[in-house]
């Protein structure tokens, strides 16, 4: 029993590895790939047609990180994977990816969608200037959901960051962007 005790988290750990590798794209492939760039500016639209507060954040906020598509799966060991873009003024300035591994009671198969509005200059530079940034270690976040999202206005802003998960299709047991590192792509 002891030297399965051993052996299970090495192996668990191998298989969030390569499943967090399997849904990565290669790298020719998503730094040649102009779709990122048109998919992330309909996935903005998509969530300001649904929400009427992300639409008041996106007039208020610094930038905007849209994630348009994020491949999330797992049986016990998990991970995600998604590329977006970083959106200042309008323009579209970096791109970024974000990946997660877990490890616990958890199945199923998800893609969905995220948004994160950068309320505050220094929110937007901690992004820029971080080499990959662990969600929960540095700005606040808040995830925003429709009940909450109702009651915003610009003097109810006080958050540095605000996210919205959006377009959900498939079954996975829970959300949460927590152990979630997003870097710059190159």
């Amino acid at each position: 029993m002891k030297y399965l005790g051993y052996r299970l988290p090495v192996f668990l750990w191998v298989l969030a590895l390569a499943a967090v590798t399997m849904m990565a794209p290669t790298a020719s492939s998503a730094a040649g790939d102009k779709g990122i760039d048109t998919d992330a500016a309909a996935a903005l639209e998509a969530l300001y047609s649904q929400s009427d507060s992300a639409k008041t954040l996106g007039k208020a906020a610094k930038g905007v990180l849209v994630f348009p598509q994020i491949t999330k799966g797992g049986f016990i060991v998990g991970g995600h994977y998604g590329e977006g873009v970083l959106i200042v003024d309008g323009k579209q300035i970096g791109r970024y990816s974000t990946v997660q591994a877990s490890y616990g009671l958890q199945a199923g198969l998800q893609k969905y969608a995220y948004a994160m509005f950068f309320m505050t200059q220094e929110a937007l530079d901690w992004l820029k200037t971080t080499k990959g940034w662990e969600l929960g270690i540095g700005p606040s976040i808040v995830i925003v959901d429709e009940g909450a999202g109702k009651n915003f206005s610009t003097t109810t802003l006080k958050s540095e960051i605000y996210a919205f998960f959006f377009g959900q299709k498939g079954l996975m047991g829970g959300m949460g962007i927590q152990g979630t590192k997003i870097s710059k792509m190159k």
